[in-house]
């Protein structure tokens, strides 16, 4: 039913788009909108900002008009992603506070920058100085003199001590033609760190005239992530909610990517920038995508893009 529903919207977002075309006037102050041009404007800031992101222009085929041909969307390639997001420390899908005000609002995952500040567990006091601890007592080399280190020659194995040290009954390897077998080293499979990477692109979405981000995973042999694969590096909260697979909208042959829908992203980004206005700080249209990116980070903890630029003046 779901898979329907997505459908028919799908059919409905396309015919709208076509009646009423692309923004033409800001209602970035107003909405927390884009217009295209002010999407190229933030995108290009971006690139600026941080050189991993760059301009696409994907299938001509798929081009839309309203946007450079050479700029039909940004993509960076080949981030890490070492955790799932069940596993960040501290992490408790119930402890997600809500960034709206109603039960289907973002949340924002990790920490409520409502809360209070935590108290320190114990005062400075409680820390030792380091000179007392060098002080305290003297190292063993200190203790035991220059005399006490062995002269690494004395460490040398004579060839007999060689042939007698080396050799061990029932090891996994032999010496060529000696009949002589050695231990061999090998490393548990299960300490191996296994390093998703994805591919992230930012599009412009013109019925909901805001960005869209898009996640494309693969494991570390580069083959695609399942798209129950890619949940698993979404917050508990928002893969519930807000996460939709789609064709790529500007590549052939077509890539099924995991999708932020974008239904809120124009509510959430214009809190944000009234939080900055609260704060007494100024924000740029440009520096849209800067902020997006900040936001979408709590999608996404552990896929671990640049999202740390500052924003605001």
């Amino acid at each position: 039913m779901d898979s329907l529903k997505h459908f028919a919207h799908g059919i409905y977002k396309k015919t709208a788009e076509a009646v009423t075309g692309p923004l033409k006037n800001s209602q970035f102050d107003q909405k927390g909108v884009l217009t295209p041009d002010e999407f190229v404007q933030a995108g290009d800031f971006l690139v600026r900002a941080c050189p991993t992101w760059s301009w696409e222009g994907g299938d001509p085929k798929k081009r839309r008009p309203y946007l450079p041909a050479d700029k039909q969307f940004l993509v960076t390639r080949n981030v890490p992603c070492v955790k799932r997001a069940s596993e960040v420390e501290s992490y408790n899908p119930n402890s997600e506070f809500a960034l709206g005000g109603d039960e289907e609002g973002w949340v924002a995952t990790h920490n409520d920058p409502n809360a209070a500040p935590a108290r320190k567990a114990a005062g400075d006091d409680a820390i030792p100085s380091i000179d007392d601890a060098a002080g305290s007592a003297p190292s063993a080399a200190a203790a035991g003199g220059d005399d006490d280190i062995p002269d690494i020659s004395e460490l040398e194995l004579g060839g007999a001590q060689d042939e007698a040290a080396l050799p061990v009954g029932g090891g996994a390897g032999k010496a060529g033609g000696s009949g002589k077998t050695y231990l061999t080293a090998e490393e548990p499979a299960d300490t191996i760190m296994r390093t998703r990477t994805y591919d992230l692109y930012i599009t412009y979405d013109q019925y909901y005239q805001v960005p869209r981000l898009w996640l494309a995973g693969y494991d570390e042999s580069r083959h695609p992530l399942s798209s129950q694969q890619v949940l698993e590096d979404v917050s508990e909260e928002h893969a519930r909610k807000t996460i939709t697979v789609d064709p790529h909208p500007h590549l052939s042959p077509p890539l099924p990517a995991a999708s932020i829908h974008p239904c809120r992203h124009a509510e959430v980004m214009k809190r944000l920038v009234d939080n900055l206005a609260a704060a007494g700080k100024s924000f740029e249209v440009s520096h849209y995508l800067v902020l997006f990116l900040k936001f979408i980070a709590s999608v996404v903890p552990t896929i671990q893009y640049d999202y740390t630029m500052s924003v605001g003046s």
